[in-house]
């Protein structure tokens, strides 16, 4: 027997909280590691690990909120806009802030160079960490205004993959070096440099249009075959137990599918012969 309107009104209704409460979930964890990362200090960096996990368990909710509001087709204007919002706060003000702390300011002061204006580690972690900070909000106002996106490297667009590193995969690359560590602060000057050049680069992955698997085609309503459950469960399993390294390594791993895909692409394009009507083109 189908439902008075009324009350299914309501229920239509109560199922548009459902994604909000996911994404409020995910400002909340991303405000809570913006606080651990004040608390830090030389002495107790156990704030900063707790950062790097509270921004890891807001990539989980940030992926459930979307998926949750396609599959009981509750999407809506207000739920993107706070759900971007959320993602400027939590992948973006809080890894930036995660990354300068743990990579920098808690380092003893180091300068780059001598001369009337010398540049200190510190501060070149600072425009390291902004660069990916405007990175990551450039990239969400890129997704927010582009209704189709071409990514410059092989892919069909769609919902097969994004263009540019989404912002939640590039906080969790900050987050995954710095769980990895145990939250202890670099101490090398060197390895400061190449965790500089580390921010940056994942900054520049942001706004790149290079394709990064979205994992969107995956339809949870569908059957699947059994090994894909057995391997899913064998995966949280192992980053159940070994939590830093499987992280780590499934961190870096998507970063560089990006890269490994547009270099794919450029060997492609000059291995590939041009069309037959290409040299008599460019002679006319």
């Amino acid at each position: 027997m189908d439902q008075p309107p009324k009350q299914r009104h309501r229920v239509n209704k109560g199922m548009y909280i459902l994604p909000s409460l996911f994404t409020t979930a995910n400002m909340a964890l991303g405000y809570f590691a913006i606080l651990e990362v004040m608390h830090a200090t030389a002495a107790d960096f156990v704030h900063l690990d707790n950062a790097a996990k509270a921004i890891g368990f807001a990539v989980l909710f940030d992926g459930l909120d979307g998926r949750i509001a396609r599959m009981t087709g509750t999407t809506s204007d207000f739920g993107r806009e706070l759900d971007s919002l959320a993602d400027a706060i939590t992948f973006g003000v809080a890894p930036a802030m995660l990354a300068w702390t743990w990579g920098f300011h808690l380092m003893p002061r180091v300068l780059l160079t001598q001369g009337q204006w010398p540049l200190t580690l510190s501060q070149l972690g600072a425009i390291a960490s902004f660069l990916f900070l405007i990175a990551g909000a450039s990239r969400l106002a890129r997704f927010n205004i582009t209704s189709n996106p071409q990514p410059s490297n092989p892919g069909r667009p769609g919902k097969k993959y994004f263009v540019g590193m989404p912002i939640p995969a590039g906080a969790g690359v900050i987050a995954a070096v710095v769980h990895f560590a145990d939250g202890d602060p670099l101490v090398s000057s060197y390895t400061a440099l190449a965790w500089s050049a580390m921010v940056a680069t994942v900054g520049y992955l942001m706004v790149s249009t290079w394709r990064f698997y979205s994992f969107k085609d995956i339809d949870f309503r569908s059957r699947h075959p059994f090994r894909l459950i057995v391997l899913l469960a064998a995966l949280f399993a192992l980053i159940y137990f070994f939590s830093r390294k499987m992280l780590f390594g499934l961190a870096l791993l998507y970063m560089v599918s990006g890269v490994f895909w547009r270099l794919q692409w450029i060997f492609r394009r000059r291995s590939d012969p041009p069309p037959p009507n290409y040299k008599e083109a460019q002679a006319s």
